[in-house]
């Protein structure tokens, strides 16, 4: 009988870190009010200070179709920046900006899409002063994933990442989800919604 692989996405809340196991003293997955079974591990990652969506599997494969695959995969991120950014610094963005990659290196990084967005409804404000300051929220999708590249890019363009979230990988969305919400998916919708072939 096929081994049934379990497959999950989070909403990792902020100041979390993407893996089950650290040397460190810091929250981990195994946190989350959830039993995972043995063998889940995640897919990518995101920063403690980025939150959203994360994939979560026991399957040892999802690594390479997702990410060594021939079909690029498009992930989209919410991102609240400092100050009020003009249509310009926007197609600036769009465009393309450099930012400083792997020893020193410099790698022109540009978008898939960039665009004005408004604040989430139903928010929890992790930081409420920031609300009172000069500040917008606008999305960011990429098909690359470079070190901090997203907080690097809108640093380029003199708007510095105050709130990073994804929320979104292809047709998986975070959608109404809560920090620390775990949902899990059957294996076909997995898959189908990652635009992945999964009988490879």
């Amino acid at each position: 009988m096929p081994e049934q692989f379990k497959y999950y996405i989070v909403y990792k809340p902020y100041n979390m870190v993407s893996q089950f196991v650290s040397p460190d003293a810091v929250r981990l997955l195994g946190d989350l009010d959830f039993e995972f079974p043995e063998g889940t591990h995640a897919i990518g990652r995101l920063d403690s200070n980025s939150e959203g969506l994360l994939i979560l599997t026991t399957n040892k494969k999802v690594t390479k179709l997702l990410f060594e695959g021939k079909q690029a995969h498009e992930r989209t991120y919410l991102v609240q920046v400092r100050n009020v950014i003009t249509e310009e610094r926007l197609e600036a963005l769009k465009y393309g900006v450099d930012i400083e990659v792997k020893e020193g290196n410099v790698y022109r990084a540009k978008p898939v899409d960039a665009q004005m967005a408004g604040a989430p409804e139903n928010f929890e404000q992790l930081f409420p002063h920031y609300h009172h300051v000069p500040h917008s929220w606008i999305t960011i999708t990429l098909t690359e994933g470079k070190f901090h590249q997203v907080r690097k890019m809108v640093k380029a363009i003199k708007h510095p990442c105050k709130r990073l979230i994804r929320v979104s990988i292809e047709d998986l969305l975070l959608g109404d989800m809560k920090p620390g919400e775990v949902r899990e998916l059957e294996e076909a919708d997995f898959f189908n919604k990652l635009n992945i072939d999964y009988q490879q």
